[in-house]
């Protein structure tokens, strides 16, 4: 809104000028974020290919994390990791009677509220344990691992653009508790 009363209520060539490099600068931001998107999107599709899927399937939400979980562990496991995200965050948000006051989020059925979080908890790890797979899958170890459960974006970028090669799926015979 400050920017829309310099550009109609002044006359000034500073204010506009100001306002202009306003602008000027949050598009160049939003266009550094879109182009850095569009590299991690193509980073995408290059490890999909890599391990032999089609890369389009990289840019369909939710069906591109199922096709991770099948090139790096199994499958089984997204769905139990799918499946315990979802129910907790039923559990916690409706059955624990999430409502905010102030800002503050409250619950009126805290047991069903710690139910709710510890399943949604559960489900995080396993898809953080699927991390681990996938940095086997590609020949890369704990050091790795610890890389894509801290800064995913960039050794996504490194996995799809640098030398890693797919060495095959190493998890696909391991339950969920073996490494």
């Amino acid at each position: 809104m400050v920017i829309l009363d310099l550009l109609a209520g002044s006359n000034s060539a500073t204010d506009a000028a100001i306002a202009g490099a306003i602008i000027g600068t949050v598009l160049v931001f939003y266009l550094l974020i879109i182009a850095f998107y569009i590299l991690l999107i193509i980073a995408n599709w290059k490890i999909f290919t890599k391990a032999g899927e089609k890369g389009w399937k990289s840019i369909i939400p939710f069906y591109n994390i199922y096709i991770v979980f099948k090139i790096s562990w199994k499958t089984m496991y997204f769905w139990i990791s799918f499946g315990l995200i979802v129910v907790g965050a039923i559990i916690l948000y409706a059955l624990g009677g999430a409502y905010t006051v102030g800002g503050q989020l409250y619950y009126t059925n805290t047991i069903m509220a710690f139910i709710g979080g510890i399943l949604m908890f559960v489900g995080t790890v396993i898809v953080f344990v699927d991390y681990y797979w996938l940095s086997k899958a590609f020949g890369h170890g704990y050091g790795y691992f610890f890389g894509l459960l801290f800064l995913p974006t960039i050794f996504t970028l490194i996995l799809g653009f640098g030398k890693s090669q797919y060495v095959g799926n190493l998890g696909k015979s391991k339950n969920l508790l073996q490494s």
